[in-house]
């Protein structure tokens, strides 16, 4: 009954926080909080306790080839959502879930260590970050947000539930590498997305999967330290410090970000100063 509670509340609950932060904050933060494992995480607690440390380890790594779908997924639904005739949440969403499943099942086959799929997965999410942002400017004026009706949440929240629990219902069948390729994929994401672009439109969309891709960077740290961790310390204690460095690598690439924007500013205000002079 607890393993059921965790696999119906607990992702669905943490999609849920975010999308309400994204209505308080904007989108871009709502991207940034869904693309951390608020889901992922979840699907590989719950595989360790059903599975044990040896097939966490396993699939936790292979989670990192994962995140280059997930990158995938932002970059195509993004580019999607923005061309006439597939603007419709439907479609886009279909034709990226294509794509990233099929670059999945190929990344299944590949057995590399931790440390090089950590690699991988952040020069993936680098690439994905340069895309977006060269094309985020072009995107038009988004049309006037509505107020979302009352089912939205919850239609989130049960999306979520029934994606995480076919997949750990399915990991024994699917085993530890398809598993772990399969858990980053953008399940939390595809629910926050696709509301976003059917309630806001593209413009919205657009800099919600920027901001995935700004959590990808914490993401690939939690699976890359559950990998690492699981076997030598346990279920609780590696999860516990994978969650504490996500955390920490996020809030020091939020503050590197923020520090940046501004010596930009600066330097524009400066430049601007001494030519109206």
């Amino acid at each position: 009954m607890s393993m059921l509670v965790l696999k119906l509340f607990l992702a669905p609950a943490l999609v849920v926080a975010s999308s309400l932060a994204g209505r308080r904050w904007g989108p871009t933060l709502a991207g940034t909080l869904v693309a951390l494992p608020i889901v992922a995480g979840p699907i590989l607690f719950i595989t360790t306790l059903e599975h044990g440390e040896v097939f966490a380890a396993r699939a936790a790594s292979a989670s990192l080839l994962g995140l280059v779908s997930l990158a995938l997924f932002a970059v195509v639904f993004a580019q999607l959502s923005r061309r006439p005739g597939t603007g419709q949440w439907a479609v886009t969403l279909l034709l990226s879930w294509l794509l990233c499943l099929l670059a999945d099942l190929a990344l299944a086959r590949l057995v590399v260590p931790a440390v090089l799929a950590l690699g991988v997965s952040f020069a993936a999410t680098a690439s994905g970050a340069r895309v977006l942002g060269r094309t985020g400017t072009e995107v038009g004026p988004s049309r006037a947000v509505t107020p979302p009706p009352w089912w939205d949440l919850p239609a989130r929240a049960a999306a979520t539930a029934l994606l995480v629990t076919a997949l750990t219902t399915a990991a024994a069948h699917l085993g530890p590498d398809l598993t772990g390729v399969l858990a980053p994929f953008p399940i939390g994401t595809s629910v926050v997305a696709g509301f976003t672009l059917a309630q806001g439109g593209a413009p919205l969309a657009g800099a919600t999967l920027r901001g995935v891709l700004r959590g990808l960077w914490g993401f690939a740290a939690f699976c890359f330290l559950v990998s690492v961790l699981v076997e030598p310390l346990g279920a609780v204690p590696a999860f516990t410090i994978a969650v504490i460095g996500t955390l920490a690598l996020q809030l020091a690439l939020s503050r590197l970000g923020a520090a940046t924007a501004a010596r930009a500013l600066a330097a524009e205000a400066a430049l601007g100063a001494r030519t109206g002079s």
